[in-house]
């Protein structure tokens, strides 16, 4: 029997070959990312892919890879694939939603205090061989106002370490979060500004988030406040935030994302942002300690691996959440399918035809799809697997033996 094969892309952390590898599944790396053509013709034969933040999968790229069957996010975001297409065509898209939250939080943290104490300037001067002593701009951020925009994974640790340094910590949200120890809710964006003395963004890469801090709300922050982005590059206009820096409104600012970024190791980097007075960039390097990289590599090839082998959607972004065990004994028939009436009964009645011992069934909805997966004492006919399989309402349908 043919080995299912995966490709990996910029980089994902050796512990994901580890475990493709011990699930039976033959691996591809490269080191980069890959443009559409080029990702196109590498993923032909391959079952799975795994990519970062450079690689796109698009509606192109899964219509010209027919054998796809999952895609791996090994990071948090996911904007970077067409879940809807992906979902259409019942490819499966997973990703690492915890896996790196404290190293972004520790990140945060650290620029924080090295804003505050006007670290970047401080260093810069002593290698140039200037031994400037001064305490004049220099701050301590205890008992100071954190203003975190965005109380999910990544905000609600933030929160959480920020006040245990004795940081107040405000936060805005638009969905519904519990405020975690003393930290205060607060109604709407301007009055968080109007607060914060450190504004952090932490909010995804949903479209309607493209552009949502630009010159409006730089101006709106208090005088001398700090900023910080190490959520998503496209939601900050950073032209607008480099003449705040320029002006003096905006005090210093650390980003590790940006609008646009180099597509490889090496390429030339370039920003308005560049050259300015305490300001910290870095390479999009959030996520990326050795822990998190590890981490991210073991959770996200685990989900593919259950997901090839025994059919579980765990965790899945795009289509039905069905968590099932592993298979220990008998045969599982996994059934994607169109979300209209008497699917299930439908199956059910192949399956009573067949006097099959069901052992366990697991079904769940998705939007326009249902995911129901059925585990039997004894394998079903070629002729039954057949006629569910060529039913109008099927997406697709896959078994496993044990």
């Amino acid at each position: 029997m043919t080995k299912p094969e995966v490709l990996l892309l910029e980089n994902i952390h050796p512990v994901a070959t580890e475990v493709f590898e011990r699930n039976d599944v033959l691996v591809h790396t490269r080191a980069g990312s890959l443009g559409e053509d080029d990702l196109i013709e590498a993923l032909q034969g391959k079952t799975m892919v795994g990519i970062r933040s450079n690689t796109k999968v698009t509606e192109r790229v899964l219509d010209a890879c027919p054998d796809l069957r999952a895609i791996g996010a090994f990071c948090i975001g996911t904007n970077q694939i067409d879940l809807a297409a992906a979902a259409a065509r019942g490819v499966a898209a997973f990703n690492a939603p915890y896996s790196n939250t404290r190293s972004v939080v520790e990140l945060v943290i650290g620029e924080i205090i090295a804003l505050a104490r006007r670290l970047p300037e401080k260093t810069e001067k002593m290698h140039a061989g200037v031994w400037d002593k001064s305490a004049q701009g220099s701050h301590e951020v205890r008992g100071r106002t954190l203003g975190i925009i965005g109380y999910g994974n990544i905000g609600t640790q933030l929160s959480n370490l920020a006040e245990s340094m004795g940081l107040r910590v405000i936060f805005f949200d638009t969905a519904d979060r519990l405020a975690h120890g003393n930290a205060r809710r607060v109604s709407t964006m301007e009055q968080l500004l109007e607060e914060a003395d450190v504004v952090s963004l932490h909010v995804d890469g949903r479209p309607g988030n493209a552009g949502m801090f630009g010159a409006a709300q730089f101006a709106q922050m208090k005088p001398r406040s700090l900023f910080i982005n190490a959520a998503r590059g496209m939601v900050v206009d950073d032209v607008a935030l480099r003449e705040h820096i320029l002006s003096g409104h905006i005090a210093g600012a650390a980003l590790d994302v940006f609008p646009v970024e180099p597509k490889a190791q090496g390429d030339e980097f370039e920003s308005a942002l560049r050259g300015l007075p305490n300001v910290i960039l870095t390479p999009h390097v959030g996520g990326s300690t050795q822990e998190a990289q590890e981490e991210i590599g073991y959770f996200v090839s685990g989900k593919l691996s259950r997901y090839h082998a025994g059919g579980s959607t765990e965790l899945s972004v795009n289509l039905p959440e069905v968590p099932v065990p592993a298979l220990t004994h008998g045969s599982r028939i996994a059934l994607l399918h169109h979300n209209i009436p008497g699917v299930l009964a439908s199956v059910n009645q192949v399956l009573a035809e067949q006097q099959a011992n069901v052992t366990a069934q697991y079904l769940a909805t998705r939007g326009e799809q249902g995911y129901v997966v059925t585990d039997v004492e004894t394998a079903l006919s070629d002729a039954a697997i057949a006629g569910l399989r060529d039913a109008a309402s099927t997406i697709w349908l896959r078994t496993h033996h044990a």
